[in-house]
């Protein structure tokens, strides 16, 4: 007979593997990539240099990089079969959708391809096949946002960073050092954060022994829900619907009253301020401007507000508040808030794909029944 034991709904801080991977400590707002802060990384690192300590398991050395950055440029090219269909992928549906699309176009990637299945292949392959997807991510993204409003993709350059790659394939300008660097802080930040929805999706599928492109397609599922990466715009949006700073408490407390969500506010893990969302606000009042000064303001009322109608709960800004502020700033347009979130986080979910890969285990867990008892006779 087997035993079932019964956990807390959502997972909520059960422990299912070990990682080497980083942590997220919700107390003391902090988290890491492998044995470094990743704030600090942000702050000093690129995103090719990250990218390298979550595949390799350490930072390159110059030598390292420059080999890295070399391998990196011809993987961001679109196959032929792949640049072929997306105007199709871009103009299906009434709205504008990146994410589907992105999974749409990684799938035909990994047929063009023959991505094979984890199960059957060395860590060598897998690998190569992490860099592959990962690589082309932005380069899909950008090409769909640019067909879908009727413009040209481009095509990546081998001279821009990963960064100012995907600024210039967006917004077709190359950026400017400040918005470059802004955008790498960000992308850095954001590569991995725990055993968040998405990423544990992605362990799931690769514990089956799937291929890469399989569980990097349910990933991008579990992160385009607007409780987990798809909240950048809509925390945005909460400042367009606010207006101006004498409306914000009424908008708290209307919120509030009818039990909506405050989207960029509270967090599943962190029950102090979000170190994301401090790094992103210095960044963007680094930048400047009435929107940073509009956002810090609506930003502080909010946390008091919230403090008097939810005492206890210690409510503050999270990540996608002020990643909204800083992508504005930067040209990005609201569409792709949360696919340049993406950009960055296909690098942690390939990294725990690539871990996970490594245990023959699947990751099955049990369910409680709650309907009525069995057997019930069927009806004639």
């Amino acid at each position: 007979m087997s035993t079932t034991i019964n956990v807390p709904p959502g997972l909520r801080n059960v422990v299912v593997t070990e990682t080497t991977l980083g942590d997220v400590r919700g107390d003391e707002g902090f988290y890491h990539y492998r044995e470094y802060s990743a704030i600090d990384l942000a702050k000093s690192k690129t995103l090719e240099d990250v990218w390298y300590l979550m595949f390799e398991g350490h930072l390159p050395t110059a030598a390292e990089r420059a080999r890295f950055v070399a391998e990196l440029a011809p993987l961001r090219v679109l196959p032929d079969e792949v640049s072929a269909v997306l105007p199709a992928i871009a103009a299906a549906g009434t709205t504008f959708n990146p994410l589907a699309g992105l999974r749409t176009a990684l799938s035909l990637l990994a047929a063009v391809r023959g991505l094979p299945k984890l199960w059957d292949v060395d860590q060598a392959r897998r690998k190569a096949d992490a860099m592959l997807v990962c690589a082309v991510t932005p380069t899909i993204l950008a090409a769909l946002y640019r067909l879908r409003e009727g413009q040209q993709p481009l095509e990546p350059r081998a001279d821009l960073s990963a960064a100012e790659n995907w600024l210039y394939l967006v917004t077709g300008n190359e950026p400017t050092a400040v918005h470059a660097t802004a955008i790498e802080h960000y992308l850095v930040s954001t590569v991995d954060h725990g055993f968040n929805a998405s990423t544990f999706t992605a362990r799931v599928i690769a514990s089956t022994g799937a291929d890469v492109v399989a569980a990097v397609a349910g990933a991008i599922g579990a992160f385009s829900g607007p409780l987990h990466g798809g909240a950048p715009d809509r925390a945005l949006a909460s400042l367009d619907e606010i207006g101006t700073p004498d409306r914000i408490d009424d908008w708290v407390r209307a919120k509030v009253s009818a039990g909506d969500r405050i989207m960029g506010f509270g967090h599943a893990v962190y029950r102090t301020e979000d170190p994301r969302s401090l790094m992103l606000r210095d960044i963007a009042r680094g930048i400047g401007g009435e929107l940073v000064d509009f956002a810090t303001t609506v930003e502080q009322r909010i946390v008091d507000v919230l403090a008097e109608l939810k005492p206890g709960r210690n409510l503050y800004a999270n990540v996608e508040f002020y990643a909204g502020v800083v992508m504005e700033l930067c040209g990005i347009p609201r569409a792709m808030f949360t696919p340049t979130f993406a950009v960055s986080r296909i690098i942690g979910w390939s990294a725990n794909i690539l871990e996970q890969s490594t245990d023959s285990k699947i990751i099955r867990p049990a369910a409680t029944y709650v309907g009525p008892q069995p057997p019930v006779p069927v009806p004639n």
